[in-house]
Parts: structure tokens; C-alpha cells; sequence
């Protein structure tokens, strides 16, 4: 990972030469991940913020919390690792401003990530300087996953698979939501332990599976990405689990939804569930190189108009270390599909406060279509007790 994490970052550097870009702040966890190797775990929620700098010409610096550092030196490839303390002289900002050199003309940060207390800072310790965004040359490189990037995101699917299949076995009539999510997150901690050692690099990764479960059933089926509770599953209830925030490994984070019922499946609950299958399964079967992301959606949309059906929702995004990368799968995204390219893409139908219809995956886009990363049947699933 260190080793692919040093040549993104060299080449990036390239870009930046090719561009004029002198210097560049990184302050969103996926960049650094993607760049330099690690995150941390105390960060700008408790007011730490860990920046990575990167200069076109020379070594990148790390500024991270005294408390962290030792952590961060470890499991990071840059060796210039500078830190701060929370009270006295020896504040982040002085390492920040260390990092970026006298009097910079210019300085380029990802705008729409930046935390509000470095961006505060920035402008207070540099008036007048123009601050770039760095986020599109960034973005543009992350748009292709490697092969190595892809195997990583094969085995999250493993791990999301696994996830699935729990909570398919969690479901009965009596069964409370948060059972269900109980169940989901020690399969999937056990089976993420399976693709770790505890030396090196790995040693930092954590198999544990966290975030809150997305789960709805019942009438509350057609609310989107409401949290596990102690609700009881009773017969025909839908029962729908959402793993965007909770399928991921090694940083790079998946999308993947299915959609089940207690028992029995009512038949309106059926015609919603098949439109948004079929619906999803068009979009997915459109994805080759050199069709354009809104053609994707277009795909989706057709059959929710021929099934009489309307959906807010997009069809896709990209996925890697961020939740949300470019380009989207949605009207209005003209960006044209290329081999390496990795989406989740969803089908989805609300009918309020009645019932819903949903299903998600992740695909590689590939040299003559594309491949599954993650794989559960796509058909009405019955609860199995």
C-alpha cells in the first residue's frame, strides 16, 4: 500500500509541475490515505487538524498532533513527519506555515473539504493570497483504479458479501433491527480479519466493522437511510440494509444494498422491489467505456417511466477512498466511462410511508463492460426463518 500510495504521490507532483502548482494542502482523510498512507482517528472533530503538504519539487510533510505521531510516522511512507501540541508555542499552525515556506503567492487546498478552522486560519495568516483548488487534479487521477486499488476493492466485497449474508440469516418474524445489525458487523469484522497480519503497514488496519447499520423495514421501508432500532420484524414487513457507510476496506469504501421480506412478499411490495432490480440491472448492463455517465442514469430512468415509477434518486457514483468521488452516474454528468472506473450503483423507489424497492452494487468498468465487485442475488429475497 505505501509503495502505491508514494508513486500517486509522485505523480501527482508531476502534475503539479505541469500546471505551475507550487504547493498543495491536504486536509480530507481520503487524500491523505491515498496519498501518504494513513489516517487518523482523533482528528478535526476533536479540533486536531492533520494536514499533508505537497511540493511539486521537494519531500511532502506531514503536520499531525504530537499524540498521533508516533502512529502516523509508522504507517506512513514521508518521512518528514512535523508535529504540534495543544497548548503552548508549538501550535499547528506555526508547523503549517513551516510546511508551506515565506510568503507563498499562492496556496492550493481541496476548497470544498477543507476544515473551517484551517480555511479560518488560512485567511487570517495569508490575506491576500489567493487560495486554488487542488481537489480536481486530485480527483482526475482517482477516477482510474489500479489493479492493485481493485483487488482491494474485490476484497471489500468479500467482506460486504459476508455483511449481506449475515444479515439475511438475522431475519425473522420476533427479530429486533439492531440484532440484525449486531450480526453484520462481526461477520464482517471476521471476515476482514482473514485478509490481515498483524505486521507492518497491516498492523494499523483495523478488521472492525463500525458506523451505524442503515436498516428500515416495515412502512418505514420507504425512508432513506434511517439507523437500526429496536423495531420488531413482523410477516411481509420489507426489510432494507444500506452498507455505503459500513463496506469498505484498506479506506476504499463500497456501496452495496439489498432489500428483504419476513416471510412472504405482499405484490405491490414485489412490483416495487422488480422495478427497482430491473431498473438497476439496465443501468449496470449499459456500463462500458466510451458512454457517458448520464447515460447510465438514462438507462435507469426508462424503466422506472415504463413501470410507471418516479425516483429522486441517481442512479451511481464513484467510489474509492472517499465516499463520493467524480464522476456521477446522473443527468447532466457528462463524463465519458473508462476501463478502471468503479461505481455503486443503485436502484431505488420510495412510496411513502407504504413500501419501498432498493438494491445496490459496485462495478469495476471494464475493457468490453464490467465486473461485479460485489455480489449478492439480485431477485426477491425471503427472510430464511
Amino acid at each position: 500500500m505505501l509503495q502505491e500510495a508514494q508513486k500517486r504521490t509522485a505523480i501527482l507532483q508531476e502534475r503539479m509541475r505541469e500546471q505551475g502548482i507550487r504547493k498543495a494542502v491536504f486536509t480530507d482523510e481520503s487524500s491523505m490515505a491515498y496519498l501518504a498512507g494513513f489516517w487518523g482517528y482523533l482528528g478535526i472533530e476533536f479540533g486536531r487538524p492533520t494536514m499533508l503538504v505537497v511540493d511539486a519539487d521537494n519531500a511532502p510533510v506531514v503536520v499531525t498532533p504530537l499524540m498521533e505521531s508516533e502512529m502516523v510516522a509508522e504507517m506512513t511512507w514521508v518521512d518528514d513527519v512535523r508535529t504540534w501540541e495543544d497548548a503552548g508555542q508549538r501550535t499547528w499552525g506555526r508547523a503549517l506555515a513551516g510546511a508551506l515556506g515565506e510568503n507563498p503567492s499562492e496556496i492550493w487546498i481541496e476548497r470544498t473539504t477543507v476544515p473551517a478552522i484551517v480555511r479560518n486560519h488560512l485567511d487570517e495568516t495569508y490575506p491576500g493570497v489567493p487560495l486554488k483548488d487542488i481537489a480536481p487534479v486530485l480527483g482526475d487521477m482517482r477516477m482510474i483504479k489500479t489493479p492493485f486499488e481493485i483487488d482491494v476493492m474485490k476484497q471489500a466485497g468479500q467482506i460486504a458479501g459476508a455483511m449481506m449474508a449475515a444479515a439475511h440469516d438475522s431475519l425473522r418474524e420476533g427479530a429486533q433491527e439492531y440484532e440484525s445489525a449486531l450480526s453484520v458487523i462481526e461477520a464482517g469484522s471476521r471476515k476482514a480479519a482473514g485478509f490481515l497480519t498483524a505486521t507492518g503497514w497491516e498492523r494499523f488496519v483495523s478488521p472492525m466493522i463500525h458506523n451505524l447499520q442503515i436498516v428500515q423495514s416495515g412502512k418505514d421501508a420507504s425512508m432513506v437511510h434511517r439507523r437500526a432500532s429496536v423495531k420488531a420484524y413482523e410477516k411481509f414487513d420489507p426489510v432494507y440494509f444500506c452498507f455505503c457507510n459500513m463496506a469498505q476496506f484498506k479506506q476504499y469504501k463500497l456501496g452495496f444494498d439489498r432489500m428483504f421480506h419476513i416471510g412472504d412478499v405482499r405484490d405491490e411490495d414485489r412490483r416495487v422491489q422488480e422495478a427497482a432490480i430491473a431498473a438497476q440491472q439496465a443501468a449496470i448492463h449499459a456500463i462500458r467505456p466510451g458512454v457517458l455517465a448520464e447515460d447510465i442514469a438514462a438507462a435507469a430512468n426508462e424503466v422506472y417511466q415504463e413501470r410507471g415509477y418516479e425516483t429522486g434518486y441517481r442512479t451511481g457514483r464513484s467510489i474509492g477512498v472517499a465516499y463520493l468521488e467524480a464522476p456521477e452516474l446522473k443527468a447532466g454528468d457528462k463524463t465519458v466511462l473508462q476501463p478502471g472506473m468503479t461505481f455503486a450503483v443503485d436502484g431505488g423507489i420510495s412510496v411513502d410511508g407504504v413500501t419501498a424497492g432498493r438494491i445496490g452494487d459496485s462495478v469495476v468498468v471494464t475493457d468490453t463492460g464490467f465486473d461485479y465487485i460485489t455480489s449478492y442475488p439480485r431477485e426477491i429475497l425471503l427472510s430464511k426463518g
